[in-house]
């Protein structure tokens, strides 16, 4: 798991006045909205006695601890302690994590990290989002693989073939599941390619109506991944009938994993569609789970020689390449070291204050050391 990257802490709708916990990262948040109904989210351990602040409720423009009453303002600070009265002095180091927060396509997103605004990954972007012509659905679930296996999954073209029945259609030829050539794509944050594929028709009723397509057919197909923890998928059925897909997974823990589905279409553009959509987006999802749910180890191997790479493959190598890049930064967490402190040890994600000011109550959590990853690439 890494911080400095946007995570998506929930559905927009799902967060009121009232303070909801979040686990990301391995971690506890409190997220709520103050009066103007902006989201905030902090960290969820107060720092007096360890009190959880999403037990709490919100007062004002504050979340107050269940515990002792200690109030939190969206930026962290502590803005009243009532067992020192209206005139005490309340210490500077009783700020909690705080965290930034944008609400876009109906997804709270949290950045967890240190990184100053200037030189954070932005959040993947949706250009069709609220443009005429389209229509948007968001769905949800709770997987049991890991994140990163999670995103690799989704830059396999090889696994189509095999996993889902209604990508490719299986021929006579003894090289229908070959793969093409790749046409890659190069992004600041990210690696997509383009290819080809023999696609079967939609399923009868209005989606095959709407593709005027009753046969299979070769189509367009890219995807290709932004930043540590995001895909996007673009499926032309036809020349003119697009389906383009926006994901998120939020680690829950290194072996479970929140994924987010922002799907784009311009065709059956009414409400009344959008079930049929995310019913078929589970459908394929399921599929992807009940394979990934047995892959081992959970986690991604250190390196690829414990793995048989095929060119297929090639999309899987270059984001480990930037996983590993990522790393030598020192911003993947040492989970191992939080899991051996569990129960003794509350950390907190950094968030950019900590580059600000000194004295928190809660120890960053631990990073892996950058220096020492990029030493042994070099090796």
């Amino acid at each position: 798991m890494f911080i400095n990257f946007w995570y998506v802490a929930g559905m927009a709708h799902d967060f009121t006045e009232k303070p909801v916990k979040v686990r990301m990262l391995g971690q506890n948040f409190v997220v709520f909205r103050d009066t103007a109904g902006k989201a905030q989210c902090l960290s969820n351990v107060c720092t007096h006695r360890g009190g959880s602040l999403a037990g709490g409720k919100v007062i004002g423009d504050t979340v107050a601890c269940p515990y002792h009453g200690w109030q939190f303002n969206g930026a962290g600070q502590c803005v009243k302690i009532p067992s020192i009265g209206k005139d005490g002095k309340i210490p500077a180091r009783t700020r909690i994590d705080a965290y930034p927060v944008e609400e876009k396509y109906g997804l709270i997103f949290v950045f967890l990290g240190d990184l100053p605004e200037s030189e954070r990954p932005p959040i993947q972007e949706i250009p069709e989002y609220g443009q005429d012509g389209w229509r948007a659905t968001r769905q949800h679930r709770t997987r049991n693989v890991n994140f990163q296996r999670a995103i690799e999954n989704g830059l396999d073209p090889a696994h189509n073939a095999f996993v889902h029945d209604t990508h490719i259609t299986e021929t006579d030829s003894d090289e229908w599941a070959k793969v093409g050539a790749l046409d890659f794509r190069e992004t600041p944050w990210g690696i997509g390619f383009w290819n080809k594929v023999l696609a079967p028709p939609l399923a009868e009723g209005r989606m095959r109506e709407a593709s005027g397509r009753a046969e299979a057919a070769m189509i367009e197909v890219g995807t290709g991944h932004h930043a540590a923890n995001a895909v996007w998928t673009y499926i032309h059925p036809t020349p003119r009938m697009f389906i383009r897909q926006y994901s998120w997974q939020t680690p829950i823990e290194e072996g479970v994993t929140a994924g987010y589905l922002v799907t784009m279409r311009n065709f059956l553009t009414t409400e009344e569609h959008d079930a049929r959509i995310i019913e078929r987006n589970f459908y394929v999802s399921n599929q992807d789970d009940a394979v990934l749910a047995d892959v081992e180890p959970v986690l991604t191997p250190e390196d690829n020689t414990h793995e048989n790479f095929t060119p297929s493959d090639a999309p899987l190598a270059r984001y480990r390449e930037q996983m590993k890049a990522w790393q030598a930064k020192g911003w993947r967490i040492d989970t191992a070291k939080v899991v051996e402190n569990a129960g003794r040890v509350a950390y907190a994600i950094p968030s950019p204050q900590r580059r600000l000011h000194k004295g928190w109550a809660l120890d960053a959590i631990p990073l892996v050391d950058g220096g020492r990853t990029a030493q042994a690439a070099a090796e």
